[in-house]
Parts: structure tokens; C-alpha cells; sequence
């Protein structure tokens, strides 16, 4: 896996870890951490939606080498 892939997909686990702790224990944890709408915030929120557009290209890629 390419390593633009990678990166993108550990920023979109972040975010889906995120949106998990939201629904569950009401806490967000990017808002905890630096503020609620600040401009570090709305950063974050914006890698992380890239990289989700991102990883859309890793449905486009085979998930391994091998050939049935």
C-alpha cells in the first residue's frame, strides 16, 4: 500500500474514532483538545475529511497480490 494511503488511512481511523466517542460518551475529542471552532479544529477536521476522500482509492486497489 502506497504510503499516501497509509497516512490517510491512520488520519481516517482517527476521525471514525472520533465520531465513535461522539455517539457513544458524547466527547469530542478533537474539540477537547484544541477548542471548539477554532481554526486548529476546523484544520483537523479538513485533513481528516481529505484523507477520507483520499482513501476512496483504496476501494479502486486489490487487497493483496495474489491471483486466484
Amino acid at each position: 500500500m502506497n504510503t499516501l494511503y497509509k497516512v490517510a488511512l491512520v488520519f481516517v481511523i482517527i476521525g471514525a474514532l472520533n465520531w465513535g466517542m461522539i455517539g457513544i460518551f458524547d466527547v469530542n475529542l478533537v474539540s477537547l483538545l484544541f477548542g471548539e471552532d477554532t481554526i486548529i479544529t476546523n484544520i483537523v477536521y479538513a485533513i481528516v475529511g481529505i484523507c477520507g476522500l483520499l482513501s476512496t482509492g483504496i476501494l479502486l486497489k486489490p487487497l493483496d497480490n495474489h491471483h486466484n
